[in-house]
């Protein structure tokens, strides 16, 4: 009996990672589940961990303070480290479309729940924890309570009101998606008219017949035009060519051009003629095209290269190839000079097999060399974060400062490293497999962790009035602010539905919800709207529940 006590009741270091995976494992085996066609996923370890706390479970406060914010900060850097390479890219596209409702969805839900707080006279500390829990939102969890234990108000009562609010937060999304689709939406806003979502380049062919640049060379014209263009093929008489930066463009030589899809109108006032033939269909076998020229993708495996400009290898004109576009991240990227390589991209060269063989030997195209992880540049960017995260900011009109705290300063930093880490030659890159570990990891931990602290008095608050209000409130702040801005997005911004919903699920920061948007939607928007508006919609929450409750405390 002694034994057993040893292992699951008497704190220690062995008892507490005993519990903490047993709550883990336990976890995610249930959260396979699914009922009406919908499973909670990773999210059912913090109710594992509510039950065990229910239970009488406990571990040692410190390795439970510990373990929680450890497992928070692995969390939201890797996150932060995966996203940042097309983050800023995907901003540019279509970021203030996406960002400007998405902002809504924070900014309406944040305004119910403080409203609520005083018309029903909700303390700070609880209504903080129901907005946690209705937006499913755990690092903002982790700064309400780094913000209430900082003005010294009881922080528990936030994780309580959290954990009632949180299962209501999940299914809520999902049913509000459910409802729309059900009485709003029609045939047209299912059709995808953001095209660029799809795609973030284009590829079109041109049969040169403008005069002004016959006799002109490659580089000459890419130089004089403020377009972004690559030139990946060129015909001449049948033949096919590389076009290499000296390269002299005749009449009638057809182009192949990789460009962006809004670029293509700009492009035909230069070229001449677009023909009409289908570049972008899925299907296409770029190495049947013509015999002479062969598609490959390779591997940017040598860190050296990290952080070089492509114009700077000279790869063009020193071997007779072509890169013509990059895939970074799940991003597809134009191959301009100016562009900077990372580790992990995959560059598509064409050109002739002999030719893309040396060009192999420069660029690494070593997949075993991208499964050893960088482990100094992860701790050394949660270092940094950590540090950022512990920088006050003031606010005028304001007692106390405001932190990022341990959600929003390494999350910051693992995007800021992920797309700048390279121009400083610093290997970022992770494969997406050891990615997503880390971030399992993290948030196992910190879920984990929540739920057991939770626990103790979960079940004896949800029986009380005040449980099912809490429940009730936190329903209508899940629902309300989704259901308004997605219409508004529909009807107004003009939108797709994919789109709006999946920028929804990113402002709620539900991926149990966009998991149910994929599969009842066609196509990748509402992924995309989503990757695109996450990591600054849980950057804003973690910032405006500091405020708020500063504000009202």
């Amino acid at each position: 009996m002694n034994f057993i006590d040893s292992l699951f009741v008497e704190h220690s270091a062995l008892q507490a990672i005993i519990i903490l995976s047993l709550i883990s494992a336990t976890g995610i085996i249930l959260g396979k589940v699914r009922l009406f066609g919908i499973s909670l996923g990773i999210t059912f370890v913090f109710f594992i961990g509510i039950l065990a706390g229910s239970l009488g479970l406990s571990i040692d406060p410190a390795m439970l303070h510990y373990a929680e914010s450890f497992g928070l900060v692995i969390f939201v850097y890797a996150l932060g480290l995966q996203v940042g390479p097309g983050f800023f890219s995907s901003l540019r596209t279509a970021g203030a479309r996406l960002l400007m409702p998405a902002t809504g969805i924070v900014l309406i839900g944040t305004i119910m729940a403080y409203g609520i707080s005083y018309l029903c006279g909700i303390s700070i500390a609880d209504i903080s924890g129901i907005l946690c829990g209705a937006t499913t939102n755990t690092p903002a969890l982790a700064a309400a309570q780094q913000t209430l234990e900082q003005m010294n108000i009881d922080a528990n009562g936030a994780a309580l009101s959290c954990a009632l609010a949180y299962p209501l937060g999940v299914v809520g999304v999902i049913l509000a998606i459910a409802f729309m689709r059900r009485f709003f939406v029609k045939e047209s806003d299912l059709s995808g008219p953001d095209k660029e979502h799809k795609k973030n380049i284009f590829v079109a062919s041109y049969r040169v017949t403008n005069p002004a640049i016959f006799g002109k060379s490659v580089s000459a014209i890419a130089t004089g035009s403020q377009h972004s263009f690559v030139i990946s093929r060129l015909w001449r008489n049948d033949k096919v060519q590389i076009p290499t930066g000296d390269k002299k463009i005749e009449e009638n030589d057809i182009l192949l051009i990789i460009t962006k899809p809004e670029e293509t109108e700009a492009l035909r006032m230069i070229f001449g003629e677009q023909e009409k033939k289908d570049w972008n269909a899925e299907n296409i076998d770029w190495n049947k095209i013509d015999n002479q020229l062969v598609a490959q993708g390779i591997l940017i495996t040598r860190p050296e290269i990290n952080g070089k400009k492509l114009s700077s290898l000279r790869l063009r004109n020193n071997y007779g190839i072509n890169i013509s576009r990059i895939h970074r991240s799940g991003v597809e990227l134009l191959a301009t000079p100016d562009l900077r390589l990372q580790m992990g991209d995959r560059l598509t060269v064409v050109g002739e097999a002999a030719n893309i063989h040396n060009v192999e030997k420069i660029l690494g195209n070593a997949v075993k060399n991208l499964d050893e992880p960088n482990l100094v540049a992860v701790f050394i960017g949660i270092i940094l974060g950590l540090v950022l995260g512990s920088i006050p900011f003031a606010i005028p009109g304001m007692s106390l400062p405001v932190k990022l705290g341990l959600a929003g300063g390494p999350i910051l930093m693992g995007i800021l490293v992920g797309t700048f880490g390279p121009r400083l030659h610093m290997v970022t890159y992770t494969t997406q497999s050891a990615n997503m570990m880390l971030r399992a990891l993290g948030l196992n931990l910190y879920l984990a962790c929540l739920g057991l602290d939770a626990g103790a008095h979960f079940f004896e608050t949800i029986v009380r009035p005040e449980g099912a209000l809490w429940l009730c409130l936190g329903f209508l702040i899940t629902t309300l602010p989704v259901i308004a801005v997605c219409l508004l997005s529909l009807r107004v911004l003009k939108l797709d539905f994919g789109s709006s919903v999946g920028l929804a699920c990113g402002a709620m920061a539900n991926p149990m919800a966009l998991n149910y948007a994929n599969e009842t939607i066609e196509g990748d928007n509402p992924a995309v709207s989503y990757a695109t508006v996450y990591p600054v919609c849980i950057f804003l929450r973690i910032i405006i529940i500091q405020v708020a409750i500063m504000l009202l405390a």
